[in-house]
């Protein structure tokens, strides 16, 4: 037997109850630095390494250790069968992996979700829910819900239909509605602060008085949305579709507009102070009555309330 040493060299072979892995010290360390591996492979210790066949030992059994390797490489939890979770949780809690115990267990949460899809669910089974773990919701159908002023924040609901849900005063910080139809939904001052709607359908949905600061509204449709007096500081929108919409009073202070449609827009009295590429977008028949222009590009901009123009500062 030889001594290995971490400045040896960055590989290393691994041989868990019979199955070789090679791999790196960087990926035994780096994402769990608290784990077990992290510990031996660090320079707190030294590790044997055969010398004949240069792989260092680990009693155990070597079945998911390649799964173990993947989440510390790329951070994934793998699709398994209920029975190989409880082996892969037992192994992850063994190599005091914290981050992949987390994982294990919520991917078991949200795979019930997942099978009760086909069945109608109620606000009762979301609090449960959210109670319980972080959880996801995409694709469910949760459309006429009321989730009014319950903590969402963080929540996936990615690809779900939220048609005609209310979510009224709820925390929805940093929850993700990428291509989620939510069209004539219900979100009036909610928290929606860095959420991300890219793709998503919001055509008439009610979002006055919501905060939006920083929001990733790419892309979305919200053809006659209702955003009377919303936060939308720095929220990207993006060829967005806002025709028709309500904006009167709205903070849209260093938001990004390329490409966004504002047609027939109301913008009365809106903030659009240092809004980035407000040039060459659509504002024909757009009301910026009384909005506040100072520092914005709209140089190019197609249409707009020429009367506004003439009372609102804007620059070139």
């Amino acid at each position: 037997m030889t001594f290995f040493s971490q400045a040896s060299s960055r590989m290393i072979s691994l041989n868990i109850g019979g199955k070789k892995f090679c791999t790196t010290i960087d990926t035994l360390t780096q994402r769990e630095p608290d784990s077990m591996l992290a510990a031996m492979f660090s320079d707190r210790h030294t590790i044997c390494q055969d010398t004949d066949t240069g792989y260092v030992f680990v009693d155990r059994d070597g079945k998911h250790f390649r799964h173990i390797l993947n989440w510390l490489r790329e951070g994934e939890v793998p699709i398994l069968k209920d029975y190989e979770y409880s082996e892969l949780l037992r192994e992850a809690e063994y190599f005091q992996l914290l981050g992949l115990i987390d994982g294990i267990k919520t991917s078991l949460i949200n795979r019930k979700v997942d099978e009760e899809m086909g069945t109608e669910l109620t606000r009762i089974d979301i609090i449960k829910c959210i109670q319980s773990e972080k959880v996801r919701f995409r694709g469910v159908n949760l459309s006429g819900l009321d989730l009014s002023k319950l903590d969402l924040s963080y929540v996936d609901f990615s690809y779900a239909c939220l048609k005609i849900i209310v979510f009224s005063c709820a925390n929805l910080q940093c929850a993700k509605f990428k291509d989620v139809d939510a069209e004539a939904s219900i979100f009036d001052n909610a928290t929606l602060r860095e959420c991300e709607f890219t793709g998503a359908n919001l055509r008439g949905a009610l979002l006055a008085g919501a905060n939006l600061q920083s929001a990733n509204l790419q892309d979305a449709r919200l053809i006659n949305c209702i955003l009377f007096g919303a936060e939308l500081r720095s929220a990207h929108l993006q060829t967005a579709d806002l025709t028709n919409a309500n904006l009167e009073g709205a903070n849209l202070e260093g938001a990004n507009l390329k490409g966004a449609k504002l047609t027939n827009a109301n913008l009365r009295g809106a903030n659009l102070q240092r809004a980035y590429f407000l040039r060459d977008v659509d504002l024909r028949d757009a009301d910026l009555e009384g909005a506040r222009l100072d520092g914005a590009n709209l140089l190019g901009a197609i249409g707009g309330n020429q009367k506004s123009f003439c009372t609102t500062q804007y620059v070139c």
